[in-house]
């Protein structure tokens, strides 16, 4: 047939034989066929057609010829076959086939069709002949012969009669009616067909299709001629005016021209029979399924259009009807399979036609929606692609039918609850099943259908979702695919969201579908099912999710479109979800407790809002109850019939609008909106106030306020008495008009009231909502869904991104957790392809609504699954092997054998880290998992190198090791040398130990799983994720941080108080062993490090951080591996040196570190004493200016001091030191830090002679001579030269500020200097003594007098204790007696400076008494005869003889001079050890003469022993 529509007209012309043969050979066929039948087998019978018109032309006259009747064409055996010998004559006689009418052509071929009296093969090779003429391009051209031929043609072959005869010849012949029938309707001519045409004959397809006497393989014929009939008619919808065709639909009016299409065929073999005229009325449920075919008025236009269309699809979705028993399933398998059709074929475009789809809206939706529950599989499987196909092409027109379909899928895929202990159920709530929508069951309800008595929320606008057993196998997968269908469009979900969730009286159907979705990806959902039964059901649900995601991505991605300014406001549909949100919850209180739900209602200003004037309390509250949909009607009911709530219930009542309205119409309004209370008072208040209301409507007929009530009751026992099924005797409308005889005010109602009231109540039931179940409550509530659906509007199609974050917030946490499980789960590559897709487009999500617990979650959910995280890692990293592969050195541990041989690990991993890249920012949580994946992979030696390293101050980077050497003791003990031979123990490859022989072997497989495992982590780019963790913003860097510190933590202080509480408390061990080294904690510090030193500028945020976790670790350094400590030491240095360069207030912290340094045992201080004068250096150094007080000074200071046993800080400290004091660019010496400079240069020189006193005796058990030269003597030399170069600079800094300010700035360097002068190292005392010489003899040292007896008693007095060489000492007397002439004499001619001269006095008795050297016997006698003689000239040593010429009278001791006193003083210490001294230096004066007898003499004191002089032994007790 597809020639018959695009060929050309047969013609040599065309190089094809000529139409005229064409038919001239058909002719011949048929007439063959016929003479092959008795009725035609005589070759002798003549055929007398044209004889009285062939008389007339040649004038001759027949008898009767003028009144003859002739007999009807066709009504005879010879008509028939002279039609041919008449085409024949006229066809020899033509050349051109197109001058004869082409209804004169296929008349004769017609007759036969329409004769009784032909038989099937007769009729079979008229139809063969039609479809030559077809084939031929007769019908081409623009003739208006064609339109006569079409409508013959159509007629003839939609009433074809013939003989039967044997069956398969008879279905040779309904085969050809096909076949014709399509040739008419599917060519360019098929246009030109009229409406009564494509009835008729479509009907007679129809009828073919369901006559089950028929072979299988002709229906099945028939069925597909009929789905391109359909497709042909129904694609007319996108040329056809949808305005002038309905137009031309009102003005045609029907007329009946068959039957009802029979279920079984009749006896006869007639294909079609007698369709009765009229239609049925419009109460009957099952609608006549034949086609009424319209008439052709005068004014119609040629062609087929709206009329048949709609004639059509009546048909169509009556046969649909579920409760219509004429028509059986197969029947309804035919309709569904046309339908389909037609809906596929027409596309949006039927909707464009109104009375098409209210056709399809009320019926079709109605009708398939009843289907949808059938247990015929093929039934079910059909109606959902109906339905899928009318959802896809009609959806704008069918919001509610779309929630109501919606909502009954959902219902049928969520599996039974299984009891409060069951897995999947849950406990019901307190009073029964809520429901989130008005006749929506619990979505872990066992029975989709509600029972009567916990039914909730009766009375809604939405009809009751038909009723069925939860889907299982190949019925939840086809629910599914459907669903899927359904949902295919990008904008579905918005669409969902905006049109049910966001109204206040729809389900929230978006929220549902997303909890179902996500619960049916898990399999725990399907109970004990076998896992076959429902795997495909899981890659379904994930798939539209993942549907779902990827649609809302590309929105985000700049896709979607603008929320239409026609459509309500994205702001407002946000609004009412809010509100929506608080209704539920107020019903759902409400439905519990009335009274609770008030006092809520009232709270969120849902009732009482609107109060004036004109609204009182009980209006307010009566227009919330009786506009909410969400409220339990039973319990409504018995609210507002309470005694107390009278006002509210005429308020109630008060809202319905009764003009007009029959009072069985006012009562059945008002009954649905509430359950009727079963208490009959309360009943009575309902109905009184009802009368009251209905009677101010001024209703027709009625006369008084009781007549109303009266007629009230009736109207409710009527109701009653028609409807309930256990009232067997009815009551009739005598019963009735007698029972109300008298009520109107004394007289009686009108029998036409009493008749309407009657009728309508039977013929219409009033149904409570209560009883809103079974057929009649579906059909009750369809027609509650149509009268919404005229008030709702069409739905709101757009793909905009104005609610995608709201849902996204909404949904995320379940999809993300279904992703992971599948991603986990499932074995499908395009299931882990799907959900690594999903994976990145709700992370991109995430960054897009700035949700960083989205990503954190994302970042979770991948993060176990990659595998890389472990729960307990070992504190001692396993010897694993370690293979040369390419030249390089694999270490086959563990996790890399598991982690290579782990694809999913290996996706997941390469997933995470490829989104973690480039969006670091939107990570919060979620850097624990990544920090632990990389803690882990470092201790597998799966890590890059590059972040394998420490930075320090000493020599640039080096590997974190991953075991420390067990031969050494955790902490060693100091050495002089550093701690540069201890760490190189520690600074080892991963397998350097002395365990090497027990190595395991490496397999290769696992060296071909640990290639894997690192190729992956390679593509896994983990060093441009380190470098982008550096630039992160503030929140998600401090973020990053404190996961850093977190782990550590856990590495480090929470260890060792695990093992403290695991400790008992009465161990004999005191001080626990240290925790071995743990490298994790190694790693962890050195990152968390890092990224603060490689971020500066935040600085301020991260710094308590990270001091936190390295205060802890430094108060209990005693408790750690060296390394450990050392790197907290590092770090500690690292980042003072930024604090350095910030402003004072983060200055300050760095001064809180180096106490925290300073507190440091000393065991441990000597350790790390190289790192901390190392990074001590630096800040001081590029940051002077950190250090602006004596305090300041002094901390620093102290550290250096620390440093001095250390060998390699001990030289990096007094390279520092030199700095500051020698003379240069950086040289800093003030009054700030004159103290401290001098302590830590006195204990270089102390230190320099503990060490030459060592040397001495190594040498003395050596007998060698011991060396003067090392670096410590070296520095022990410069520091005494130092000393005097800090003196120096002394009066420079205290020019301004006076005399003490420099005594007490210059008497730290006397006492350091005259401290190592009694340095038992002579390259440290020598010089010592000669800078002490120098300075106290020197302009340097000017203390004020009364500070002069501390500078002796503090510098000069202390070396006589401890010199013990006589070279040093003869010095020192020296410069104790030039000392004293330079302080004493002259300057203090007082009690303190003979007190001084006493204790000199003493100081060098003490040496001649302890060494009695030559040279020490020279010198001292020397000196006191110069200090003696300069004592007497200055007046402090007077004899007494020069005393007493002054008085006449010698006064007594205790009146004599102080200069004669301390002569007497002095002479006795001299006489002491050195008798007759005094008197040789200045002889005494001749005795004067005496009048009287000198008195006797005294005996001399008899001589002490002198005693060493002590500091506190000054010599005023002598004075």
């Amino acid at each position: 047939m597809a020639e018959s529509l695009t060929a050309p007209r047969y013609s040599e012309r065309n190089a094809t034989a000529s139409s005229r043969y064409i038919i001239y050979s058909e002719v011949l066929s048929v007439t063959s066929v016929m003479r092959k039948n008795s009725r035609w087998a005589s070759s002798t019978q003549t055929y007398y057609t044209r004889d009285s018109a062939l008389a007339s032309n040649l004038g001759l006259r027949r008898p009767g010829s003028s009144n003859a009747v002739t007999p009807q064409q066709g009504s005879q055996e010879e008509d028939l076959m002279s039609g041919f010998e008449e085409l024949k004559r006229e066809l020899r006689n033509i050349e051109d086939i197109t001058s004869i009418p082409l209804a004169n052509i296929i008349s004769p071929f017609l007759a036969i069709i329409r004769s009784s009296l032909s038989t099937g093969p007769i009729t079979s090779a008229a139809l063969a002949a039609l479809h030559s003429c077809f084939v031929c391009g007769l019908f081409l051209g623009d003739s208006p012969s064609v339109d006569a031929a079409l409508a013959e043609l159509g007629s003839a072959v939609s009433h074809c009669k013939f003989e039967a005869s044997d069956s398969s010849g008879d279905e040779v012949v309904l085969l050809r009616i096909l076949t014709v029938i399509e040739d008419c309707m599917c060519g360019s001519w098929a246009s030109r067909v009229g409406d009564i045409e494509v009835c008729e004959m479509l009907e007679t397809v129809l009828t073919t299709c369901v006559q089950m006497r028929l072979s299988e393989a002709l229906r099945r014929s028939a069925e597909l001629t009929m789905h391109k009939l359909v497709r042909n008619v129904f694609s007319r919808l996108h040329i056809l005016d949808p305005e002038e065709e309905e137009k031309r639909l009102l003005a045609v009016p029907s007329v009946p021209v068959s039957e009802t299409v029979p279920a079984e065929p009749a006896d006869s073999a007639e294909t079609a029979e007698p369709i009765p005229d009229g239609t049925a009325p419009a109460e009957q449920t099952a609608v006549s399924t034949s086609l009424q075919s319209p008439q052709r008025s005068s004014h119609q236009k040629s062609g087929y259009g709206l009329p048949s269309i709609v004639e059509l699809l009546r048909v169509l979705v009556n046969i649909l009807d579920p409760h219509d028993r004429v028509h059986t399933d197969s029947t309804r398998l035919l309709a569904l399979g046309v339908l389909n059709a037609a809906l596929e074929v027409s596309g949006p475009r039927l909707g464009d036609f109104p009375t098409l789809r209210t056709m399809v809206l009320d019926h079709g939706c109605k009708y398939l929606f009843q289907l949808a529950q059938s247990e015929n599989p093929s039934v079910f499987q059909l109606t959902l692609r109906a339905i899928s196909a009318m959802m896809n092409t009609m959806r704008k027109h069918l919001k509610l039918q779309q929630e109501l379909f919606l909502a009954f899928t959902l219902d049928r895929l969520a599996p039974p609850a299984m009891g409060k202990s069951g897995r999947l159920g849950t406990p019901l709530p307190k009073g029964g099943l809520f429901s989130p929508r008005p006749g929506t069951p619990n979505l872990h309800s066992t029975n989709l259908e509600l029972p009567e008595e916990a039914e909730a929320e009766k009375g809604s606008p939405t009809p009751n979702k038909p009723s069925a057993a939860p889907a299982r196998g190949n019925t939840r997968d086809l629910l599914l695919e459907v669903l899927s269908q359904i949902s295919s469009h990008p904008s579905f979900m918005v669409e969902l969201f905006s049109n049910y969730d966001c109204d206040i009286n729809a389900e929230n159907l978006f929220d549902r579908i997303i909890d179902l979705l996500t619960k049916s990806v898990y399999t725990d959902y399907y109970g004990d099912s076998p896992p076959f039964s429902y795997l495909n059901a899981q890659y379904l649900c994930l798939d539209l999710l993942l549907t779902f995601i990827n649609a809302m991505a590309a929105r985000s991605a700049g896709t979607g479109a603008e929320w239409p300014k026609n459509y309500v406001s994205a702001e407002e549909l946000m609004q009412r979800k809010s509100k929506k949100r608080l209704i539920l919850a107020g019903a759902a209180r409400f439905n519990a407790k009335p009274k609770t739900g008030l006092t809520f209602l009232e709270e969120n200003g849902l009732i009482y809002h609107d109060l004036s004037n004109e609204v009182t309390r009980p209006l307010s509250l009566a227009r919330f109850l009786k506009s909410s949909t969400r409220l339990d009607k039973k319990l409504l009911g018995d609210f507002i019939s309470k005694p107390d709530n009278l006002d509210i219930l005429k308020a109630f009542i008060g809202l319905f609008d009764f003009r007009r309205k029959p009072i069985a119409d006012a009562m059945r309004e008002m009954l649905e909106t509430f359950r009727l209370p079963g208490e009959s008072q309360q009943i009575a208040r309902i109905t009184e106030t009802f009368a009251e209301i209905y009677f101010a409507s001024e209703p027709d007929e009625v006369k008084s306020q009781d007549a109303v009530y009266v007629l009230a009751y009736s109207v409710i026992m009527l109701n009653t008495d028609l409807h309930n099924p256990q009232v067997r005797k009815r009551m009739s409308i005598e019963d009735y008009r007698r029972n109300l005889r008298g009520v109107n005010d004394g007289s009686d109602f009108s029998p036409e009231y009493l008749q309407a009231v009657y009728d309508s109540i039977r013929k219409q039931e009033i149904v409570m909502p209560e009883e809103h179940t079974g057929q009649l409550g579906f059909e009750f509530a369809w027609k509650e869904l149509l009268m919404r659906a005229r008030q709702s509007g069409e739905l709101m199609i757009s793909n905009s991104a104005a609610f995608d974050k709201e849902m996204f917030n909404y949904v995320w946490k379940p999809v993300i957790s279904a992703i992971t499980f599948a991603f986990m789960t499932f074995d499908d590559d395009y299931i882990i392809e799907r959900a690594i897709a999903g994976f990145r487009q709700c992370a991109t999500l995430a960054g897009h609504f700035q949700l960083p617990e989205v990503f954190d979650y994302v970042v979770i959910s991948l993060s176990q699954a990659t595998s890389l995280l472990s729960d307990n890692l070992p504190s001692e990293v396993p010897i694993y092997p370690v293979v040369e592969v390419e030249g390089q050195s694999v270490t086959v541990s563990s996790l890399a054998v598991s982690f290579g041989s782990h694809l999913k690990g290996q996706l997941a991993a390469v997933v995470l880290f490829n989104i973690i890249n480039g969006n670091g920012n939107a990570i919060r949580e979620g850097w624990i998992q990544v920090f632990e994946v990389l803690q882990n992979l470092f201790i597998h030696s799966l890590l890059p190198i590059r972040m394998l390293q420490m930075e320090d101050f000493l020599g640039g980077v080096s590997m974190i090791p991953l075991r420390g050497n067990s031969n050494q003791p955790s902490r060693p003990p100091p050495r002089s040398d550093g701690l540069l031979s201890t760490l190189s123990s520690y600074l080892m490859t991963p397998y350097s130990s002395a365990q090497e022989s027990t190595v395991p072997s490496a397999s290769e497989a696992d060296i071909e799983s640990t290639l894997c495992a690192l190729d992956c982590i390679s593509t896994c780019r983990l060093e441009e994720l380190y470098a982008q963790i550096m630039q992160l913003d503030l929140e998600p860097l401090v973020a990053a941080v404190r996961s850093l510190e977190a782990l550590a933590y856990e590495r480090t202080n929470a260890r060792l108080q695990r093992e403290s509480d695991d400790t008992p408390s009465d161990a004999d061990d005191e001080s626990p062993r240290p925790l071995p080294y743990d490298p994790a904690s190694v790693f962890l510090l050195e990152m968390m490090v890092s990224i603060v030193c490689k971020t500066p500028e935040h600085i301020e945020e991260l710094w308590p951080i990270v001091f936190e976790h390295l205060s802890l670790l430094l108060k209990s350094s005693q408790k750690y591996s060296v390394l450990l400590v050392e790197r907290a030491v590092v770090s500690v240095m690292r980042i003072c040196l930024i604090l350095a360069t910030k402003p004072t207030q983060l200055r300050d912290q760095i001064y809180l570190s180096f106490d925290l340094l300073g507190g440091l045992p000393p065991p441990v201080a000597s350790s790390v004493a190289e790192q901390i004068i190392s990074g001590l250096v630096l800040i001081v150094q590029n940051h002077r200016g950190v250090i602006s007080s004596q305090t300041e000074w002094n901390i620093v200071l102290a550290l250096v001091r620390a440093g001095v046993s250390n060998l390699e800080a001990a030289r990096v400290s007094f390279e520092f030191i030199e700095q500051l004091v020698a003379d240069g660019p950086e040289q800093c010496v003030n009054a700030d830090n004159v103290p401290g400079l001098v302590a830590v240069l006195d204990d270089f020189a102390t230190a320099a002679g503990v060490a030459a006193e060592v040397e001495q005796q190594h040498a003395r058990r050596r007998a060698q001579p011991s060396s003067s030269s090392s670096p410590i003597m070296d520095r022990g030399r410069k520091a005494v030269d130092l000393l005097f170069e800090v003196l120096k600079h002394v009066p420079a800094l205290t020019a301004d500020l006076g005399d003490e300010r420099r005594h007490h700035l210059t008497l730290p360097v006397l006492i350091a200097l005259s401290h190592q002068a009694t340095s038992r190292a002579p390259d440290i005392r020598a010089p010592a003594l000669s800078a002490l010489t120098r300075a106290l003899l020197g302009p340097l040292v000017a203390p004020p007098p009364h500070a002069v007896p501390d500078v002796f008693a503090r510098v000069l007095y202390p070396l006589f204790g401890a010199l013990d060489a006589s070279e040093a000492r003869v010095r020192a007397a020296a410069l104790l007696c030039k000392a004293f002439m330079r302080f004493c004499v002259g300057e203090r001619p007082d009690a303190e400076a003979g007190a001084c001269w006493v204790r000199v006095l003493e100081c060098l008795e003490h040496l001649l008494r302890t060494d009695r050297s030559d040279q020490l016997a020279e010198a001292v006698p020397e000196s006191l005869k110069n200090v003696i003689l300069v004592m007497n000239a200055a007046g402090m040593l007077v004899p007494p003889s020069a005393s007493a010429h002054e008085g006449e009278d010698k006064p007594g001791e205790e009146d004599e001079a102080p200069p004669v006193r301390l002569w007497h003083i002095t002479r006795d210490k001299l006489e002491a050890f050195m008798p007759g001294f005094m008197d040789s230096v200045i002889p005494p004066p001749p005795p004067p003469p005496s009048h009287a007898e000198p008195p006797a003499a005294e005996e001399p004191a008899a001589p002490q022993t002198p005693v060493a002089p002590a500091a506190d032994a000054p010599g005023s007790a002598l004075v």
